[in-house]
């Protein structure tokens, strides 16, 4: 059977759901479910359905953030979109990020069974039997590009993608704090080494060199006001040491701090 999770902070529509869709008709069955999007996606990862039902917008967590997080590890994954919001950027970010259907509340049944019936198409599609399916794990333990089709790459990349530029706009944002790697990777939710790839394949740079970058830009703007010192410059954008603040302002810029505040003048 296809394994099925239900994530909705409505009780009464995850029961409603659990129990008025005849699932075995479609070879499924729902393994679990839960009322938020941070309890949802500690359930995807533990129980790594085939199928997904979720709300879009949840406490805590945005709905687009989960299914990026999801999707970025595990293309395969069939998801569809039940939501009482209708929002039409929702909904084009939910399409690009490769959710299946897009549903609003309350929803027809035949709605409802027809998203089902597509998704449990489109695993077999993919090579995913209810007998025996290949679960959501193998996935992420060999994901390979190879190993996708195109459509299946095309999901993952958009998934990621949106990851990164989630987690880039949180480092713009905070880049003045004492920040790790982990801090921004629990913002995405994601794992600290499934973002430290991602942020090597689309930004080239690693977590630091690209925090040091924003920084470094910041105190480029701020040397601009003769009357900020430079120690102060350096706490302000976030470096602790200013002896690290210099070896990194030189090597991005080529010169130090002071030679690039005269330069201005």
């Amino acid at each position: 059977m296809y394994k099925v999770v239900i994530i909705d902070d409505e009780p009464i529509i995850v029961e409603g759901l659990t129990r008025s869709i005849h699932w075995e008709d479609f070879e499924c069955e729902v393994i679990g479910s839960a009322y938020s999007g941070e309890e949802g996606l500690r359930l995807l990862e533990e129980l790594k359905p085939n199928i997904v039902f979720s709300d879009i917008r949840m406490p805590r967590m945005d709905g687009l953030t989960m299914i990026a997080a999801v999707k970025s590890r595990f293309p395969d994954m069939e998801v569809s979109i039940l939501t009482g919001f209708q929002d039409f950027e929702y909904a084009r970010q939910a399409i690009v990020l490769g959710v299946t259907r897009f549903l609003v509340k309350p929803s027809k049944m035949d709605e409802l069974q027809e998203a089902v019936a597509t998704m449990a198409k489109n695993l077999q599609a993919k090579g995913i039997s209810p007998n025996g399916a290949e679960d959501a794990a193998s996935q992420e333990a060999g994901l390979q590009e190879g190993d996708l089709n195109e459509g299946e790459l095309k999901e993952e990349s958009e998934a990621s993608s949106f990851l990164v530029n989630n987690a880039l706009k949180y480092m713009e944002e905070h880049y003045q704090e004492k920040l790790k790697l982990q801090d921004v990777a629990d913002q995405v939710y994601v794992s600290q080494w499934h973002l430290s790839k991602l942020l090597n394949r689309y930004k080239g740079q690693s977590f630091s060199d690209i925090l040091n970058n924003i920084r470094i830009e910041k105190a480029k703007e701020l040397l601009n006001d003769p009357a900020l010192r430079i120690g102060d410059i350096a706490e302000k954008v976030g470096f602790l040491d200013m002896a690290h603040f210099s070896r990194v302002f030189k090597r991005q810029t080529g010169m130090s701090a002071n030679e690039f505040r005269n330069n201005l003048k």
